[in-house]
């Protein structure tokens, strides 16, 4: 079979698709998450001094729910999925910080996909996630996260090259532009992202495999074809493809069965106690701070940055008690909103 190339790729457009291929595969291995870092969490047992991968997946869980609340974007929450999952690869995490470094990966990614005016406030992710840290917590373990990732935050991820991969098929095939639908691909791909094995899988490997599935469910052959010639130009190996292929058809199909706990589409509801819905107002923004985290509970980095760091630090730090009535006016019913399992 011949090459992916201008021979395909005719026109100004064809050419600019195969350059932003071959830019997207030249950056994806720096973002990726230190692979010795996610075997040593999927080693983890589980225990309250641990992170195992069930806290990671629920993490992630949390994460689609803060998106899918604040009306953030696809892209929003695989980034901030994949600043976890770099930052997590890189440093010794104890379950009690989970919370506060899953809203600092919400927030980074926020600010850098969405619009400013749709880019919520810190206050209001915090009184949402109830993540018990205070707006100095959440700006010092930003502070944290940036500097262990060198600042790149802005990554090439599986959903860049899904969309890529999308434009390039539609941009050969002769089908209807309709049939393959990128809103179906995005919410699988948002499956994959909740479970940490396949944060292991190359971003351009994970997104083909996907579109390849859908491919084959269409039995479009003239779709196959092309995503032949995709994989052929981003040298992508059959065993590495099959590998893969093979975990993210478990994964969709267990999504599809009916004992998964998918998400119900419910309406967000906001759960607050008698006392405090007599007191409310018209606004939540009167609600009076949480006490804040003494400055000395910050995390001790003086460990080798050879090895998967541990952020110990003092046990006031970011581990204050539960808030009073009055001081959290409203609370998110997680049980209702999650979408904790898989994304629409």
């Amino acid at each position: 079979m011949k090459d992916l190339g201008a021979e395909h790729l005719a026109g100004r457009e064809g050419v600019q698709l195969l350059g932003l291929l071959n830019l997207y595969l030249e950056r994806e291995q720096r973002f990726q998450p230190r692979e010795k870092g996610l075997s040593l969490m999927e080693a983890t047992p589980e225990n309250d001094n641990t992170l195992c991968p069930r806290l990671r997946n629920a993490k992630v869980e949390d994460l689609r729910s803060l998106t899918n609340f604040f009306g953030s974007c696809t892209e929003t929450f695989v980034l901030a999925v994949n600043i976890l999952d770099r930052f997590l690869a890189l440093m010794k995490v104890k379950p009690k910080h989970l919370s506060c470094i899953g809203v600092c990966c919400f927030l980074l990614a926020a600010r850098i996909v969405e619009e400013e005016c749709n880019i919520p406030s810190t206050h209001d992710v915090i009184r949402i996630s109830q993540c018990k840290c205070t707006a100095s917590d959440i700006k010092r373990m930003e502070k944290i996260i940036s500097e262990k990732l060198h600042y790149e935050l802005e990554a090439t991820t599986a959903l860049n090259f899904l969309h890529l991969y999308h434009t390039i098929v539609l941009y050969h095939t002769s089908e209807r532009k309709e049939i393959l639908n990128l809103d179906k691909l995005e919410a699988q791909l948002k499956a994959c992202n909740c479970r940490l094995v396949f944060s292991k899988a190359k971003p351009s490997v994970l997104a083909l495999c996907l579109l390849n599935l859908e491919a084959e469910t269409l039995k479009s052959v003239e779709l196959l074809e092309i995503l032949l010639l995709v994989k052929k130009h981003s040298k992508i190996n059959d065993t590495e493809f099959f590998y893969w292929r093979e975990l993210v058809s478990k994964c969709l199909a267990e999504y599809s069965s009916p004992e998964c706990c998918k998400p119900d589409l419910k309406k967000l509801v906001w759960i607050v106690s008698r006392r405090t819905a007599q007191n409310l107002h018209n606004s939540y923004y009167s609600v009076p701070e949480l006490p804040t985290i003494p400055e000395g509970g910050c995390f001790d980095e003086s460990e080798s940055e050879d090895s998967c760091e541990d952020m110990s630090c003092g046990e006031e730090s970011l581990s204050s008690s539960p808030p009073s009535d009055q001081e959290c006016t409203f609370f998110f019913n997680f049980k209702v909103a999650q979408t904790l399992c898989f994304p629409s």
